[in-house]
């Protein structure tokens, strides 16, 4: 696999640091809210990295965290009059419902920052006892960024880009030695909640964080970290500075960075009233949907999210659920044989689509050509499965579209069951058509169409599908 590495701005050949294993940490949600349909794109990308690498055999760690602590959460914690822990675990609980209507898989590990207060508070004594930062009177820890030559070697920015200048920012921060350094530790402000430290009670910064829950889970030195492009500058090269500050070993090997989404070709804003949280479209649109259309372009490229793109992609999930129903049809009634040599040569090119699968997912994570082989495949199982197939040859093209698309995290919803009344509607049309009853049969057929479901007649019998 190549992937695109946000630190050397070039495709690199994935080289893990222990053979056979990867280790990827993905920036998870801050929990104060439902997740907007931004964050959903880097989860389910991420997710596609995770499965595509364990289909090549390797042996994934996935370490995605909750922020349960920062100061969007204690303001509307007090809004609400309820604890921080209270608010963070009610969003955790409604990120899992989002994240699995859309398919993302729960990580290896899921931590949480207050759950991790020690390891921070080490990593913070470590940095201050090799210089690459200092306390303050207050009880304030800050990074100390001319300490780190190497800052700003993953963004090319050394600072980040405020309101206020410089000179005015050091007279409001007038304990810190340098505008540029940013927070470890905040010192407790009134009715803020608080853990005991070396420097009073306080809370651990943001960035931070990260640092501390990476490490612990995947070593000083680990395989991939991915996150949106608005986390590249300051939270990711932050990290890159706690950490090789503090170990003088290099952090990640492989940066990920997926692109932005607009909606209807505007940025998503809250002023422009087109902000929507993944629980909001869950009311208008399949989820699984919204994934096909987050995976039919490439990770890095802008996406613009408009309603008639849901409903395109919505149409070709209904594609992929129609090939899988009609294999299935096939592998429960076509011929009990050996494959022919025309069938052969279909699973011949069965093969060929997989490898132009894996040939794409592994430029980069090329999802958008790894699609196009799906559907190349469901166009030609389509033509090469019918009344006169075999059961071998639909399990093999069945078997081969369920794994391709199991990468991808679709086809995860069963066939629903058919109703008892339907099911006796088509019963009673088989024995209209024993009789040879064409006229009562015709009559069952648009009746059950009504009803929502498409008859086909085969030789093997009457083929039924839900009309989407």
């Amino acid at each position: 696999m190549y992937i695109y590495n946000s630190l050397s701005r070039k495709k690199e050949e994935f080289k893990p640091v222990h053979e056979g294993k990867a280790g990827i940490y993905a920036c998870g949600p801050t929990v104060y809210n439902y997740f907007h349909i931004g964050n959903a794109r880097p989860f389910i990308t991420f997710d596609v990295l995770r499965r595509q690498l364990e289909r090549e055999g390797y042996d994934v760690t996935f370490v995605q965290n909750f922020t349960d602590i920062d100061d969007k959460m204690i303001r509307r914690a007090n809004e609400e009059g309820i604890t921080v822990k209270e608010l963070a675990d009610r969003f955790i609980a409604e990120y899992y419902t989002d994240a699995k209507a859309l398919g993302i898989r729960p990580a290896t590990v899921h931590p949480k920052a207050t759950e991790h207060i020690p390891e921070i508070i080490a990593l913070v004594s470590r940095l201050i006892e090799n210089g690459h930062a200092y306390a303050t009177p207050s009880g304030d820890v800050y990074y100390r960024v001319s300490a780190f030559p190497g800052y700003g070697k993953l963004s090319g920015q050394r600072t980040e880009e405020r309101e206020m200048g410089a000179s005015d920012r050091l007279d409001v921060e007038t304990e810190k030695e340098s505008p540029e350094d940013f927070t470890l530790w905040k010192a407790q402000k009134p009715g803020e909640p608080a853990w005991d430290s070396p420097w009073g009670k306080g809370r651990p910064g943001w960035h931070i964080e990260c640092s501390a829950m990476s490490m612990k889970y995947l070593g000083e030195t680990f395989d991939i970290h991915c996150g949106g492009k608005d986390l590249l500058f300051p939270h990711h090269e932050n990290e890159i500075a706690q950490s090789e500050g503090a170990t003088g070993k290099p952090y990640v090997h492989y940066w990920m960075h997926n692109g932005f989404i607009n909606v209807d070709n505007q940025k998503m804003s809250k002023s422009l009233n087109n902000f929507f949280t993944v629980r909001d479209i869950s009311k208008e649109y399949d989820l699984e949907a919204v994934r096909l259309f987050m995976l039919s372009s490439h990770y890095r490229s802008p996406i613009n999210f408009s309603r008639e793109l849901i409903e395109a992609a919505n149409a070709s999930l209904n594609r992929l659920y129609t090939a899988r129903n009609h294999l299935r049809f096939y592998v429960e009634n076509g011929e009990d044989r050996p494959m022919n040599d025309d069938e052969k040569a279909f699973t011949e090119r069965i093969k060929g689509y997989e490898k132009r699968f894996d040939d794409a997912m592994d430029d980069d994570l090329n999802t958008a050509d790894a699609l196009g082989a799906v559907f190349e495949l469901v166009k030609d199982a389509n033509v090469s499965i019918g009344e006169k197939s075999s059961k071998e040859a639909a399990e093999t093209a069945l078997g081969s579209l369920r794994a391709l698309c199991g990468v991808l995290g679709f086809l995860t919803k069963e066939e629903d069951e058919i109703p008892a009344e339907i099911q006796q509607m088509l019963q009673e049309r088989e024995e209209a058509r024993k009789n040879k009853d064409w006229k009562r049969s015709d009559e069952l057929r648009d009746a059950l169409k009504d009803a929502g479901y498409i008859v086909e007649d085969t030789k093997n019998g009457q083929k039924v599908r839900k009309n989407v």
